[in-house]
């Protein structure tokens, strides 16, 4: 009798042990899989913080409204009546040049809301009489900047008669560029076409600040405080 308990108790001593394994393997599974669900959320997160302003970009092409924002309007709706000009170009720009980053600095040095470049600066200064004392350095300034880069897009609006797209294309690739497009017929200003012009990356720029335009005008319609600029 005491052979055949022996026996009977033997079988029943494995099972348990395989028992204990599979729960430790489990455990330890599950631990694995915490840690890397953390890990890719944090490199998510990460990656959304580093690219946050590319994704921005990206994101504002989609619906009228995504990421229009106003800010500066005080300022700009001031220097859009003083030039008799549309506030939401003005917008548009900004959004498109620093996404309303005051302290922007481009890789080629323009600075502020409107990345005003150095030599912009100054013939606008020379341009306007401009004898308050201030240098390049207060490009950063967001009402200084408005101003002078709403002066600038007047100016470039009223060169090329009438035409945001080819503002646009001043503002970003200069107006001597544009004046030769139109001369050596590559552009035809009276039958603009984004494809003819020649630059790619200006092409581009036209695209997205006239995408932006349209946007605003979409959200501000009817909206008097934005209609402070004289339409032609």
């Amino acid at each position: 009798m005491a052979d055949k308990r022996s026996k009977s108790k033997k079988p029943n001593a494995a099972p348990r042990s395989k028992a204990k394994g599979k729960k430790k393997k489990k455990k330890k599974d599950h631990t694995v899989l915490i840690v890397v669900i953390v890990f890719i959320v944090v490199l998510l997160g990460t990656l959304v913080f580093i690219f946050r302003d590319k994704i921005k970009e990206k994101l504002s092409d989609f619906g009228p409204n995504v990421f229009m924002t106003t800010d500066y309007e005080e300022y700009v709706i001031k220097y859009a009546k003083q030039n008799e000009f549309d506030p939401k170009f003005v917008f548009a720009i900004i959004n498109t040049e620093s996404h309303f980053n005051p302290d922007a600095t481009s890789d080629v040095g323009a600075r502020g809301l409107m990345q005003i470049m150095e030599d912009a600066y100054n013939w606008i200064k020379f341009r306007m009489d401009d004898e308050r004392v201030h240098s390049f350095d207060d490009m950063y300034d967001p009402e200084l900047n408005i101003e002078y880069g709403t002066y600038m897009l007047k100016y470039l609006y009223e060169k090329f008669d009438h035409s945001y797209e080819l503002t646009a294309a001043a503002y970003h690739g200069g107006m001597n560029a544009v004046d030769n497009w139109i001369k050596n017929g590559t552009v035809d200003p009276n039958n603009f076409d984004l494809e003819d012009v020649p630059s790619s990356v200006t092409a581009n720029y036209i695209y997205k600040v006239m995408n932006a335009y349209n946007k605003y005008k979409s959200k501000l319609e009817g909206d008097l405080n934005y209609e402070t600029g004289k339409e032609n």
